[in-house]
């Protein structure tokens, strides 16, 4: 049985995204190995989402940050787990995990590598120190990978035209499976029960986000937006925990928020919640393509979001809802209101993403990884028998 091994830098990533691969991979006859650091779940409290899987966990001490030290612990960590095992395809994500799977591969003569990027740390717009560190390191390591996968087209375009992998592709996303999301939603009289169980008022207009509470996200500029009288009939759930978890709720706190901008943590009923709300916002300053905004496209609910890479794919202006730059309290308060005070056109907006978000299925994304592993997996195996052939002249 050929090995795969599955990296990523927070544990929490692969069962958040990356269970569809996992699928295919099993489906194909392999055995996954998922290299992450475990102390560190990300996307829920704990690594339960794992059991019963079938996938071979190995601890790395990944940290985020490419100035820790810890990184350097963690390359010698996976290059000691390369070594023993022998991998027929390594496929990673995230900038600093995947940096260092790379680098890690190329010491043990692991490959194929495959690295999705779920958003480059360079885009348009972004800080020029971002493009100095992160366009450099990545140029750099595209020498050392044989498929690249981009889930949007700005990062497609960019690596298509600068990057020197053998294959760059572009997949729409990490697949959202639509059966699996429209069969968990409530139905419209189970909807007024959840409400109350969020503590949320019956005729309330009710707002929510889901996401890490980290600075890309950029909750706080939702919490502006609630402030102001025009809102009082709004209610704000934010979904999700992380580092900003007490600087939120203190902000809230101090805006005489708290009746109006609830916390409920980390949710596995996400789509349940959307099934009772009325509009999706989503502020973040940067994102790949975002799996909280296809959901609750999904879910049939409109967005306003911020006017960013990612969010263009998906959020069509004045169809799927409203874009606005991040920053703009202002503007998403006037998109909320207007689709408060229009409550047919805030249907029609929704109708028309549930549309949209069938070009991001898992269907159709399961479909185009599943070529990309027959592809390099069939490489493997022919770079193989040439070794042996190899092996076997020179014994000869």
């Amino acid at each position: 049985m050929r090995k795969v091994l599955l990296v990523s830098h927070v544990s929490g990533f692969i069962p958040q995204f990356e269970m569809n691969n996992v699928r295919i991979l099993q489906q194909m006859g392999c055995e996954v190995h998922y290299a992450s650091n475990f102390r560190n779940p990300s996307y829920g409290e704990d690594n339960h989402r794992l059991e019963g899987t079938g996938i071979i966990c190995h601890q790395v001490d990944f940290v985020r940050t490419p100035y820790s030290l810890t990184n350097v612990r963690a390359y010698h960590q996976l290059r000691r787990l390369m070594a023993e095992h022998d991998f027929a395809l390594v496929h990673c994500h995230n900038p600093m995990s995947a940096a260092i799977t790379r680098l890690a591969a190329r010491a043990t003569h692991t490959a194929p590598v495959i690295y999705t990027a779920h958003g480059f740390h360079f885009y348009q717009g972004a800080p020029l120190h971002m493009w100095l560190l992160y366009g450099t390191m990545e140029w750099l390591l595209s020498f050392l990978t044989c498929q690249q996968i981009c889930i949007n087209k700005e990062d497609y375009a960019f690596a298509k035209k600068h990057f020197h992998c053998r294959r760059v592709d572009y997949v729409p996303g990490v697949g959202i499976d639509l059966a699996k999301i429209r069969g968990a939603m409530l139905l419209p009289d189970e909807t007024a029960g959840k409400r109350a169980e969020l503590g949320v008022p019956e005729d309330a207009f009710l707002l929510v986000t889901a996401g890490e509470m980290i600075p890309r996200k950029n909750q706080t500029v939702l919490l502006d937006m609630m402030d102001s009288p025009s809102m009082k009939n709004t209610v704000l759930l934010i979904c999700g925990h992380g580092e900003l978890d007490r600087e939120l709720k203190k902000k809230a706190r101090d805006l005489h928020l708290e009746d109006r901008v609830l916390f409920p943590g980390y949710r596995e009923d996400l789509y349940e919640i959307y099934s009772c709300a009325d509009l999706f916002v989503f502020p973040s300053f940067q994102e790949g393509l975002p799996v909280a905004l296809l959901e609750a496209m999904a879910c049939g609910l409109p967005a306003v979001c911020s006017d960013i890479r990612g969010n263009r794919e998906l959020i069509a202006e004045r169809k799927g809802g409203f874009r606005r730059k991040p920053e703009d309290a202002a503007g998403f308060r006037s998109a909320v209101l207007l689709l408060l005070r229009n409550r047919e056109l805030c249907s029609r907006m929704g109708a028309y993403n549930s549309r949209k978000v069938e070009e991001f299925s898992a269907d159709k994304v399961s479909g185009k990884m599943r070529q990309i592993y027959r592809r390099w997996l069939a490489a493997e195996r022919k770079m193989t028998k040439l070794y042996e052939y190899w092996l076997s002249f020179h014994k000869a």
